[in-house]
């Protein structure tokens, strides 16, 4: 990493940069398909968000970024690093963030009041844009939330200012299906300073679902209030294939053929890593659903599976899950045959105990479904993993010797609960250090994410494979290319005006 960046860089790749009017207006899946979409040009790549804050993340080449930046990279052919996300938080609580500074947990700046902290980070989100300017032909930049929120100007270190500094072209993209879009984007465009008006070189309608000639002549009027055109008019996708970065997903998966196992996913406050289950999503067959009460869980059959995700904050999770009812409810699923995955702190939360001494994510008694406890360590464990089951029983026998890789990102130790072996309680490792089942084989834990984007563990459980995801990515730039006007995504890139 070079030293702090001052003033504004020497350009030689071209920025183009995805507002938005809010979250969810499409931003992460608009710079997705344009990393793919300028790849496919012949042209070198990389995505950049300075700041995300997300709890879903990936481990990359020195450390962990957001999993949107991730995904970014692979759509743009290179391989991720933590320049592309340089700086990562990741909610603890409603007021709290673990901050992750180029990777890397910094314990100094969590303990930081955010309006303190955005000078001391910026030099080095600016060392890594520049870095990754001078590397690339095209470097795709996603801002955050929306650029006019005027109470946030003074320490913006993700939207103007990363602009300003890029000489970026900038599109503005809306999520029409709200309603309100014209006024969404006119308001958002006259809330930025003059100067910053003129970056804004094309509005973005997504989402959009009906006769696309019923918009006029709202393009036309909005192009005269404020000289930008409209250049996109994107049909809702409900099924692209990419994994949302924002939340849970509000509605069921719509299985493309009929449903023949439904997979309930526990969606508690500080859930993690949500979008490696996109894969299932994508499975013919399967439903996917996010089950906040023991109502999501009260028509699932023995075959059926209850999924303990990951957790930012493990024993506030847990304690939810006790208050919604929802431990007896998975309780009584495994008793009644039924298939239960616990997944990194989800794995966890199904042992006897969490012990944590040290401040990191408090005391709390398990669930009790494995005979296992997890003390809580200072250093964090942020690696990727190649591993193989040994034999494994009851619903999951069909990943007994199938090899995978995924990731670890967790900072619990978990091993056998002496006390409960010696009393006679069975357990059954089945993955050395990352992997264990109960004595009726319904019950699976893992410290290992990513286990179900594997296409090995896909075939050994469903008999199929999800579509790949080079075929999602390239899906997501045929579809930018049907719907932007013409020549407008080659004027971006070549600094023309539109």
């Amino acid at each position: 990493m070079g030293g702090a960046a001052q003033g504004t860089c020497r350009v030689s790749a071209r920025c183009i940069m995805v507002l938005g009017t809010s979250s969810g207006a499409g931003k992460s899946w608009l710079t997705t398909a344009l990393c793919r979409y300028y790849a496919r040009q012949g042209l070198k790549v990389a995505p950049f968000k300075a700041q995300n804050m997300s709890n879903n993340a990936r481990v990359v080449a020195g450390g962990e970024i957001g999993s949107a930046q991730y995904f970014q990279s692979l759509a743009a052919r290179v391989v991720p690093d933590v320049r592309m996300n340089p700086l990562l938080l990741k909610p603890e609580g409603d007021t709290r963030s673990q901050v992750v500074l180029l990777g890397q947990v910094h314990r100094e700046l969590t303990e930081t009041p955010w309006r303190g902290r955005s000078e001391r980070v910026w030099p080095h989100i600016a060392a890594a844009l520049d870095e990754l300017i001078a590397e690339n032909d095209v470097v795709v930049i996603e801002g955050a939330g929306s650029p006019a929120e005027i109470n946030l100007m003074d320490n913006d270190i993700v939207n103007l200012r990363v602009a300003r500094h890029a000489h970026a072209q900038c599109l503005l993209v809306t999520d029409i299906d709200r309603g309100g879009a014209f006024a969404h984007l006119y308001g958002t465009w006259a809330l930025l300073p003059s100067d910053d008006q003129q970056r804004i070189k094309g509005f973005v309608l997504n989402k959009f679902r009906g006769d696309a000639s019923l918009l006029a002549p709202g393009p036309q009027q909005l192009q005269t209030l404020t000289g930008v055109p409209t250049l996109a008019v994107l049909p809702m996708w409900w099924q692209h294939g990419l994994p949302e970065e924002d939340g849970v997903y509000g509605r069921q998966s719509l299985s493309p053929a009929a449903v023949r196992l439904t997979v309930a996913v526990l969606a508690y406050p500080r859930i993690s890593n949500l979008d490696e289950f996109q894969a299932l999503h994508n499975v013919p067959g399967v439903r996917v659903v996010w089950a906040r009460s023991p109502a999501d869980l009260a028509g699932l059959q023995s075959h059926d599976w209850v999924v303990l995700p990951g957790s930012k904050h493990t024993s506030s999770d847990l304690s939810w899950l006790r208050q919604q009812g929802l431990d007896a409810a998975v309780a009584a699923h495994a008793q009644r045959g039924g298939a239960v995955l616990g997944i990194c702190g989800g794995l966890q939360m199904l042992g006897e105990a969490l012990i944590d001494t040290i401040g990191i994510d408090g005391n709390a008694p398990g669930l009790g479904l494995l005979p296992v406890v997890t003390q809580f360590a200072a250093d964090k464990t942020v690696q990727h993993t190649q591993a193989q089951f040994d034999q494994v029983q009851g619903p999951w026998a069909a990943l007994s010797g199938v090899q995978v890789q995924g990731y670890e990102i967790h900072h619990g130790q978990t091993q056998a609960h002496p006390a409960m072996l010696a009393a006679g309680a069975v357990l059954h490792e089945v993955m050395p250090g990352l992997a264990w089942q109960d004595s009726s084989g319904q019950v699976l834990g893992t410290y290992l994410h990513g286990l179900l984007e594997s296409p090995a563990v896909l075939h050994a459980l469903f008999g199929s494979e999800a579509p790949t995801l080079e075929s999602v990515l390239d899906g997501l730039a045929d579809y930018i290319e049907r719907h932007f006007e013409p020549q407008a995504l080659q004027g971006l890139q070549q600094g023309k005006a539109t």
